[in-house]
């Protein structure tokens, strides 16, 4: 891109004669708009549907739309609740952990059967983040 220089803080483009940074800014969102509009029909039903997994993607319906026909997989955003859960699994595994390892020495069966419980809410916890 060719610009003037003015000092150290001003760079005006030629195309525009406007700053570099506006300049860069605007041919940016040029590039990235989204000119072309497609409709389909669908019953309200299925058009709620649509708009409540959208908003639990966290995404506006048509970027929803957008990324569903390009079969790119759209994860829902984790509610509250759900977030509070997964916190809680962790600390649970955790502390079956320490269990385990504070038996190790004197019970070694129930050091192992704690850990494989550790274990499986670990592999919960893996599958929950997918």
């Amino acid at each position: 891109m060719n610009y003037f220089h003015f000092g150290w803080k001003f760079k005006m483009c030629l195309c525009c004669h406007k700053d570099i940074l506006l300049c860069s800014r605007r041919s940016q969102r040029k590039k990235g708009m989204k000119r072309e509009y497609i409709k389909f029909r669908c019953s309200v039903y299925e058009k709620k549907l649509i708009g409540k997994r959208a908003s639990r993607a966290g995404v506006s319906l048509s970027e929803y739309c957008r990324n569903s026909a390009m079969g790119n997989s759209l994860v829902e955003r984790l509610t509250p609740e759900q977030l509070e859960v997964y916190q809680m699994l962790v600390v649970y595994k955790n502390n079956f952990v320490r269990i385990s390892n504070m038996f190790r020495k004197q019970n070694p069966k129930l050091s192992i059967e704690v850990m494989e419980l550790a274990d499986a809410i670990q592999q919960h916890l893996y599958n929950f983040r997918k």
